[in-house]
Order: structure tokens, then C-alpha cells, then sequence
């Protein structure tokens, strides 16, 4: 079991106001699974994102990750976490502008100990690996987003992590190029990696094998969902 949620809520506090975001929310997902979380704004997706990529922490109920408890860890044990076992891929892609993309792949391992000369090689496979291999020495300024968002994947692959968590990968990109985006999000799953995609579009949603959607912070619905 990848993510086991139990009576999951997330209650937000504005000033004496309660507003609660997510309401007793049960969830398991496998390892190797290849999820999508869908809902209207509102709905509690991204609240339900930052838990299982404990970027946050739950106000009640219980939050396993794999074997452990994160419910209740501190930040630097979620930041631990997130740095050694979650590859994030953004909408806007959170590249530093200055740097090339090799270094903007780099920098998840900078902190970790690994010499210079392993830490590239390293980010030119992972490049090579979303078809940039000729792309490396260009900064952000100096691709097309589709580009911009390939190098976001690479990065988040070179950790080798235990969950791959996209939030609206294709939002900042034209139809086409969404849709090259996603074959690469498709292959990594057929390669084996554990992947949830939070999407708002369900042509994006459909290449998902389980679509979970979500409504004023509850699960709506769960059901399984072809791949095109």
C-alpha cells in the first residue's frame, strides 16, 4: 500500500470562522497505481494534493505513506519526505530563470550529499530520458513550455521517488503539446512509477487507470477509467 488515508479532515480557521476543506476522507491507493483526482474549484483536490505530498498535515484522522505515519511528523520530517521519496511537477513548472536545465535538474540532489560529477550525470540521464538531451545547457528563457514542463519531470524523476505527484501538468500548455506531456506521464507509469495526477480536464483525467473525484471536500466518486 502506497497511501492509506483514514477519516482524513482538514479544517482551516479564519479568525472564530471553521471552514472545513477536507471532510473524513478514507483512501488507498497501490503502489504502481497511475491516479487522477478531479473536482471543481473548491472541492478540496489541491488541500487533498498537499496532504499526500506532505507539503501539509491533516487536523485529524491518520495519514500513512507507504509505512509510516506522517499525520504528525514536524516540517523537516515531511521535508524529508518530500525530498527523498515525492518528484513534484508543477503547473508553472517552478524553474529557477538563471540556471540551465541541467542544474534546474540537479538541484533535488545538491543537499544530498552526492558528489558534483554524480549529480550530472545523473541529470543528463533523466533529461535524456524526456527527449531533452540536446536541450541541457539552455535556461527556462530559452524553451517552449512544453520543454519548460519536461524538464520539471526530469527533475522529479531524479530522486528515483516512490510517487510521482503532477498538479495540472498540462495547465499552462496548448492542447498539442499537453498531450506529448501526458505520453511521457503515460510511459513513466508503464515503466512502473506510482503516479497521481490532479487535473481539472477530464481528457487528461482519462489516461488515468482510476479517476477519484472530489465534492465540498468528500469523495464523490471512485471508479476505474481506460487509458487512451
Amino acid at each position: 500500500m502506497l497511501i492509506n488515508m483514514k477519516d482524513v479532515a482538514k479544517i482551516y480557521k479564519l479568525g472564530a470562522v471553521e471552514v472545513p476543506a477536507l471532510r473524513d476522507v478514507n483512501l488507498n491507493i497501490e503502489t504502481n497505481e497511475f491516479v487522477a483526482i478531479m473536482g471543481p474549484s473548491g472541492s478540496g483536490k489541491s488541500t487533498l494534493m498537499n496532504i499526500i505530498g506532505c507539503l501539509d498535515t491533516p487536523s485529524r484522522g491518520t495519514y500513512y505513506f507507504g509505512d509510516k505515519d506522517v499525520s504528525n511528523l514536524n516540517d523537516n520530517q515531511l521535508s524529508e519526505i518530500r525530498n527523498k521519496k515525492i518528484g513534484f511537477v508543477f503547473q508553472t513548472f517552478n524553474l529557477l530563470p538563471r540556471v540551465t536545465a541541467l542544474l534546474n535538474v540537479e538541484l533535488p540532489l545538491i543537499y544530498s550529499g552526492i558528489s558534483s560529477s554524480k549529480r550530472k550525470k545523473l541529470a543528463r540521464d533523466s533529461l535524456k530520458q524526456v527527449g531533452l538531451g540536446d536541450r541541457m545547457g539552455h535556461k527556462p528563457n530559452e524553451l517552449s513550455g512544453g520543454q519548460k514542463q519536461r524538464v520539471a519531470i526530469a527533475r522529479a524523476l531524479i530522486n528515483k521517488p516512490t510517487l510521482i505527484l503532477a498538479d495540472e501538468p498540462t495547465g499552462n500548455l496548448d492542447s498539442k503539446t499537453g498531450k506529448e506531456i501526458m505520453v511521457i506521464i503515460q510511459t513513466l507509469y508503464e515503466q512502473g512509477n506510482s503516479i497521481i495526477l490532479v487535473t481539472h480536464e477530464a481528457d487528461i483525467a482519462k489516461h488515468a487507470k482510476r479517476v477519484i473525484r472530489l465534492s465540498d471536500g468528500l469523495i464523490e466518486s471512485d471508479r476505474s477509467a481506460s487509458i487512451r
